[in-house]
C-alpha cells in the first residue's frame, strides 16, 4: 500500500465531521479531468507510512471525528480492508470515496461493517466510460456497485463532475434513471487548474455556467431525493 497524501484536517469530506483524509495512490481510471494526477499512475507519494497514518489518527481523538480514505482509487489496494479494520479499531468512522469499479471489495467491506459513509463518483453513462476512463471495463461492476450502495443502509452519495463531453443533458437523464432514488446526488463544477490531461481540454469550452449546471440539476431533481450543485 502506497499512501500519496494526508491531510490533517477537513471541514468538508466527510458530510457533518471534522476529519482528516488518507490519500492511496494508483488508480485503475484515466479521467482526464482528474484532479490527483500525480496519485493516478501510483507515483504519489508522502513521508507517511501506514504505521505513523494511524499513529496520528489516533493520536487527532478529540480533535476529528472521522477518516476519509480517498484516492487514487482505495479499492485496488489488497490491504484496503484490514486498514479499514486497524482506522475502526482505533474507534473512528470511515468514509470511502470509490470509482465503484470493484463491487466484490465494496460488498465485504459493508458485510464486514468496516465503512460507515460511502461516495461514489460516476463518471458518464456507465456503458460509455470506455476508451475515456477505462480502456477496458465492465459496466455490470458500475451498475452492481450502485444498487450495493443504495441498499447497505449507510449514509452515501453519488456525484458527477460536469464536464463536456463527458456529461450532457441527455446523458445526465440516463445517469439519473441508473441511481433512481438516491438519497444524495452531488453535481461538482469542473476546475481547469490541475487535470490528468491538459492537451484533452486545450481549446475547449469543457466547464459548465450556471444556467447549464441548473439543467443538470433539473434533471436529476426527478429521479433522486436530494440534488446539490457544488
Amino acid at each position: 500500500m502506497v499512501i500519496g497524501g494526508l491531510q490533517k484536517n477537513s471541514f468538508i469530506d466527510y458530510p457533518g465531521k471534522i476529519s482528516c483524509v488518507i490519500f492511496l495512490s494508483g488508480c485503475n481510471f484515466r479521467c482526464p479531468y482528474c484532479q490527483n494526477p500525480e496519485l493516478v499512475e501510483g507515483m504519489g507519494s508522502s513521508p507517511h507510512t501506514r504505521e505513523n497514518v494511524l499513529t496520528f489518527i489516533e493520536s487527532r481523538k478529540g480533535f476529528i471525528d472521522g477518516v476519509v480514505i480517498s484516492g487514487g482509487e482505495p479499492t485496488i489496494q489488497p490491504d484496503l480492508v484490514s486498514l479499514c479494520r486497524d482506522i475502526k479499531t482505533i474507534g473512528y468512522p470511515i468514509k470511502l470515496d470509490t470509482n465503484g469499479s470493484h463491487p466484490l471489495i465494496l460488498r465485504e467491506l459493508i458485510a464486514t461493517h468496516l465503512i460507515d459513509y460511502i461516495a461514489m463518483d460516476i463518471k458518464t453513462d456507465p456503458y460509455q466510460y470506455v476508451p475515456f476512463f477505462q480502456k477496458k471495463g465492465d459496466p455490470g461492476d458500475l451498475l452492481a456497485s450502485i444498487k450495493l450502495i443504495q441498499m447497505a443502509g449507510l449514509p452515501y452519495e453519488f456525484r458527477t463532475t460536469c464536464v463536456k463531453p463527458f456529461i450532457s443533458p441527455q446523458i445526465m437523464e440516463r445517469i439519473s434513471r441508473w441511481i433512481d432514488g438516491a438519497m444524495l446526488y452531488a453535481l461538482q463544477r469542473f476546475n481547469p487548474k490541475t487535470v490528468l490531461c491538459p492537451v484533452f481540454f486545450q481549446d475547449v469550452e469543457a466547464g459548465m455556467d450556471d444556467a447549464e449546471m441548473e439543467v443538470l440539476k433539473s434533471i436529476a431533481d426527478q429521479n433522486v431525493k436530494t440534488c446539490i450543485i457544488r
